[in-house]
């Protein structure tokens, strides 16, 4: 299976929307605590194991988080650690880049998310406690979203509304927004400890899962979300990042400080459907292709990013 190598510490890893065989990787120098980032734009070779950089974009700060814009296939999006917000189009030469920065955050910018209806705008999470709204051609964000009382480590959007957004703090709390309304619209006490991930199910708009340094993984319904559907134990230590199928219902993928990725269906009983343990390091980024079922990619603390069938070994050649 595909395996890159990257320089610095892998952070964040995202198929492109448009290109099966495309992916992008956000890194960070020294663990993310101090220096510089670099994002890697990788091809993975037709019909044989190897993966192949593409273009690399340094930066001054590490980088926490990438996506893909929805709308145009060779812009990106960029969670910088000095608060900033970059934006890059692998079409253009290098020096051309990044063609859009913004600076409006306090803090360390920790997760982007383009908006998957819409397409023409998108949501970054910050340790500053907010959560703010862009659009690609606006100069400044369209509204910043402040009720969070500790860092905003995720923000996403809800698969079918356009409006809705789901974010995750380490407040220990889930908020719902709708960006037509003042405030969150739905405050949900998911975890006792910090919530460092949040995702919507793509087949019910009403179900998301919450991941958090309790080690579990819960699964909830917002129209009853006094109790969790789900609650998925099996990680070592904190579960850094959840993320729903594109194409399996009730399919969710994890990745961990314990250094595993697993994969769980939470309507059996016996959840945990697959554990890999390719990473030496803390796992951190996890994704699962839109276009080619069972791809997933990962990326972790050991500077390495995994591109694989589900079922098979990430490690096999």
């Amino acid at each position: 299976m595909p395996v890159f190598k990257a320089p610095f510490n892998g952070y964040s890893v995202k198929f492109s929307p448009f290109y099966e065989s495309r992916l992008a990787v956000a890194t960070a120098q020294n663990f993310g605590i101090l220096g510089n980032g670099r994002i890697h734009v990788l091809e993975l070779a037709p019909g044989a194991p190897g993966v192949t950089e593409s273009v690399a974009y340094d930066t001054a700060d590490a980088v926490y988080d990438v996506c893909w814009s929805e709308s145009h296939d060779s812009v990106l999006v960029a969670a910088i650690g000095d608060g900033s917000v970059k934006i890059y189009d692998t079409a253009l030469p290098a020096p051309s880049n990044p063609v859009r920065s913004f600076q409006e955050h306090a803090r360390e910018v920790h997760s982007v998310d383009y908006n998957p209806t819409r397409r023409d705008s998108f949501l970054t999470a910050s340790w500053d406690d907010t959560v703010k709204l862009w659009a690609f051609d606006r100069p400044a964000s369209i509204r910043t979203f402040k009720e969070h009382a500790y860092c905003v480590y995720q923000a996403v959007w809800n698969p079918k509304h356009g409006d809705v957004f789901a974010s995750a703090s380490g407040d220990c709390t889930l908020r719902i927004w709708d960006v037509r309304e003042p405030g969150s619209t739905m405050i949900i006490p998911a975890h006792d400890f910090e919530i460092l991930s949040c995702d919507w199910n793509k087949y019910d708009d009403c179900i998301l899962a919450t991941s958090s340094v309790d080690k579990t993984i819960k699964v909830w319904d917002v129209r009853s979300y006094r109790v969790p559907l789900a609650v998925l134990n099996g990680h070592g230590y904190a579960v850094r990042k959840v993320k729903f199928s594109p194409h399996r219902r009730s399919l969710i993928a994890s990745c961990s400080y314990d250094m595993t990725v697993c994969l769980w269906d939470y309507m059996v009983e016996d959840a945990l459907v697959g554990r890999y343990d390719h990473h030496t390091e803390f796992a951190v980024g996890i994704d699962m292709s839109v276009l080619v079922e069972g791809l997933m990619a990962s990326t972790g603390w050991d500077e390495l990013v995994y591109v694989w069938q589900q079922g098979m070994d990430p490690r096999a050649s």
